[in-house]
């Protein structure tokens, strides 16, 4: 009877323990059916199809809002409470699984794009092409990743990032020196030899700030900043409980969001469905869509579950499960930045991941860790190649997976980022860039799929550095137990209360805690 009643109180439990992810579910069914079902009866103009789309717009605002002071206050509250010995060895270990994960996507995508082979059945003319092409240069991307890594202006990084851009430099015949123009922005020349004729065409290449939070920028920030207010012991503890309050304010409002959450995606997905204006294009890019969810689908639930199992020994679907909400978030909203929010609070709350984990390596993989994106950019340029009837070498598969591997740890956590870097992967092996627009009308719904294997990725990485890290983890655990101890207590019995005072007031004491957990004292004079 006690088995009975308690089995039959398990559901109102389960209910009230998982209402969200369940109402996101519901909610995710929701706007499915309600953007069919206005697309075939409402015919809306463009006007009255923004308006339908504006609740989900709010949500994708709100969640937009929260990055900037969750990746600061968490990156920042991490690493100032790791040793800097430690917080090395978990960032060491972060990026070796982040980059390792990604090769083996990159590796997976080739294999099923050759296998497959999606793009030989027909050729780039039977496709239409959307949209325009970004225009990107290899070298220059690659340099602008290291200039936003170090932001001349802290504030700017929050909304703008830098960028570079190649201009023509015209030709003159005289030039008047009284009127000479002066630019804020430094200009850099570059010359490129022109095959057709025997000239060298003059380029000048010209700095701009562009939109978008410059992520990597802020982190390489937190990070110094947290390590050296780390080290300043009770000096910058003032600092770090400002940002620990901050952290634990932020999270109180994603707890707010979350109450939105499942009303915003309703409108969101039914917004997209109601945009999209041809449907037959899926039919034409069916089997590439096919090779890339493919892929996607066997990197998310055979590769990476199986990485952990083997080095955490645990059941990894059940650690996914925990993730959920994180995961239909992403599918949502196809940002892994904007996703950050909730991906805290799954793996805090749910698979109970040690915060100082968390607060390191989550914004850190957020930003570097794509295997999605990775993945989705080897398939693409093998695809265009097979369209072009081009038949690639090993040299160029090689080229594929390196270039590929790069770009996406440069792709922005943003919507789409994959397309700019897409052209750098193009461009390598001599591809058409142009190329790329034969892919956008269906790059809205794979970015999804790949947004929430990225996602995916940073939450697994996290319970695999937790594990290797575990015994540095317990020997800060001791170390912090024995800080609390007070280090004067060997002579109360000795000292009266006053004389007590005044020792603790003037007299500096340190302690090591050596590999036999001995404490060895070291007393200054008190002047």
């Amino acid at each position: 009877m006690a088995k009975a009643g308690r089995k039959g109180c398990s559901c109102p439990g389960f209910l009230r323990k998982n209402w969200l992810l369940l109402s996101t579910v519901a909610a995710v069914l929701m706007g499915i059916g309600v953007g069919m079902l206005v697309r075939e009866y409402g015919k809306l103009s463009n006007l009255d199809k923004f308006y339908f789309s504006f609740p989900g717009e709010v949500l994708m605002r709100m969640l937009k809002l929260i990055i900037l002071p969750l990746i600061i206050s968490s990156m920042i509250t991490g690493v100032a409470a790791l040793d800097s010995s430690v917080s090395g060895k978990i960032g060491l270990r972060a990026v070796i699984y982040y980059f390792c994960t990604t090769v083996i996507a990159v590796i997976l995508g080739i294999v099923l794009v050759v296998t497959i082979k999606p793009g030989v059945p027909q050729t780039a003319n039977e496709i239409d092409r959307v949209g325009s092409t970004p225009e990107v240069s290899t070298v220059d991307a690659m340099l602008d990743l290291i200039r936003n890594m170090f932001p001349e202006n802290l504030v700017q990084a929050c909304f703008q990032q830098y960028k570079t851009k190649r201009e023509k430099v015209e030709a003159t015949t005289g030039v008047d020196k009284n009127s000479s123009t002066l630019t804020e922005e430094p200009v850099t020349t570059a010359t490129t030899a022109e095959a057709s004729e025997n000239k060298t065409q003059e380029y000048k290449i010209v700095g701009m700030y562009s939109d978008g939070i410059n992520v990597l920028g802020l982190i390489v920030f937190c990070l110094v900043f947290g390590m050296v207010i780390g080290k300043m012991g009770e000096k910058g503890q003032v600092l770090v409980d400002f940002f620990n309050a901050l952290n634990e304010a932020t999270m109180r409002i994603v707890q707010i969001i979350m109450w939105y959450m499942p009303i915003g995606i309703v409108f969101l997905i039914a917004g997209k469905i109601i945009e999209v204006e041809d449907w037959e294009i899926f039919r034409k890019l069916g089997l590439y869509m096919a090779t890339v969810l493919s892929g996607l689908a066997i990197h998310s639930t055979i590769i990476l579950p199986l990485i952990y199992l083997i080095i955490v020994r645990k059941n990894p679907f059940r650690f996914a499960m925990g993730m959920a909400q994180a995961l239909l978030t992403a599918l949502m909203i196809s940002s892994s930045s904007a996703t950050l929010p909730v991906t805290f609070r799954c793996a805090e709350e749910k698979n109970f991941i040690d915060k100082r984990i968390t607060r390191f390596v989550l914004p850190v993989g957020a930003t570097i860790n794509m295997d999605g994106t990775a993945l989705y950019e080897a398939v693409a340029a093998v695809f265009i190649a097979q369209l072009n009837d081009l038949e690639l070498d090993i040299g160029q598969i090689v080229t594929i997976s390196v270039t590929a591997t790069a770009a996406s740890i440069g792709a922005a956590g943003v919507p789409q980022a994959g397309l700019v870097t897409m052209v750098i992967v193009l461009s390598a092996v001599g591809l058409p860039a142009e190329d790329v627009t034969l892919i956008i009308a269906v790059d809205w719904l794979l970015d999804r799929f790949r947004t929430m294997v990225n996602v995916l990725g940073d939450a697994f990485g996290t319970g695999i550095v937790e594990k290797l890290s575990k015994k540095e983890l317990e020997q800060m655990d001791v170390t912090s137990e024995v800080n609390i101890v007070n280090p004067f207590a060997l002579e109360t019995a000795t000292l009266d209360n006053d004389e007590s005072e005044t020792k603790k007031s003037y007299v500096n004491g340190g302690f090591a805690v050596d590999k036999s957990d001995t404490i060895s004292f070291t007393q200054t004079s008190q002047f």
